[in-house]
């Protein structure tokens, strides 16, 4: 019998807003501040209690494996979705299932007020949600009872942002229906879908190639974004005069060489370029 989860990271994807980089690494696989994005959700999971963390992966398995280390990784052959990528949770979860998006990056996330609000509500999902901070991420909206509001429907709470933190009940892991499936899908299902407002806190998207060289400047300007307008993997070997580019595993290109808007990794002993 598979042991219980407390926390789950969905880390599968196709990796199409990626473009370039997703050949070669998944989204959770970059580092920032010499971590992976899956060990920085890991660790805010861990900060709360969690002890038993799995995440799922779609793309690159085995990149996924490699820093998975203290997480149980169940690959998917088929990607299952937003929701469906839970089901390798059904039927291990005794309380609730603390879930994580692991292509962003966050110090600390608030689970604790997640995880207490959800159980005082007795509710079947619950949404961390923190004030609309404006741009073009979809409005969530609350009833006077705090209850998650369908799309596209304003309600006398809101805007707020989803955060991507949710605490899934057992109740609403087994709505799960086999095979690939989305929350917005379920959530006409869910009898208590509650929406938990927290102060915001500081987190970051890594959802592309420009996010990730952005996320590298403002948080590891000494590491991954010590060469201005790039982001520099901490295997890699910069040289030359590059702008806005990518230097990934292993990347190593020649010193006397003017490159813009490229991608450098090394792969099966050769550097590869291509473009951003």
């Amino acid at each position: 019998m598979p042991e219980p989860l407390e926390g789950f990271l969905l880390a599968a994807g196709r990796g199409v807003r990626m473009g370039a980089l997703s050949r070669c690494l998944p989204k959770p696989a970059w580092t920032l501040q010499g971590r992976p994005l899956l060990q920085w959700g890991a660790e805010a999971l861990r900060r709360s209690g969690v002890e038993r963390i799995a995440c799922n992966a779609f793309l690159h398995g085995d990149a996924v494996r490699a820093v998975a280390a203290g997480i149980e990784v169940c690959e998917e052959p088929q990607l299952l979705g937003s929701a469906g990528g839970l089901l390798h949770a059904r039927g291990r979860v005794a309380s609730e299932l603390l879930t994580w998006n692991a292509d962003v990056w966050a110090e600390a996330v608030p689970f604790d007020l997640l995880r207490a609000r959800h159980r005082e509500a007795r509710a079947t999902l619950s949404w961390l949600l923190v004030p609309h901070p404006g741009g073009d991420w979809n409005p969530v909206w609350l009833d006077e009872a705090d209850r998650v509001l369908p799309k596209g429907v304003t309600g006398p709470k809101g805007p707020f942002h989803f955060t991507g933190a949710a605490a899934w009940s057992p109740e609403a892991l087994a709505l799960l229906p086999e095979g690939p499936s989305e929350v917005n899908d379920l959530r006409p299902r869910l009898p208590v879908h509650l929406g938990v407002v927290g102060e915001p806190f500081p987190w970051c998207e890594v959802g592309s190639a420009d996010a990730l060289i952005r996320a590298a400047a403002s948080l590891a300007p000494v590491q991954e974004g010590r060469l201005p307008g790039c982001y520099i993997h901490p295997t890699a070997h910069p040289a030359g005069r590059l702008t806005r580019c990518v230097l990934g595993p292993s990347a190593a290109p020649p010193p006397s060489i003017t490159d813009a808007n490229a991608l450098w990794f090394e792969e099966r002993g050769h550097q590869v370029r291509l473009g951003l």
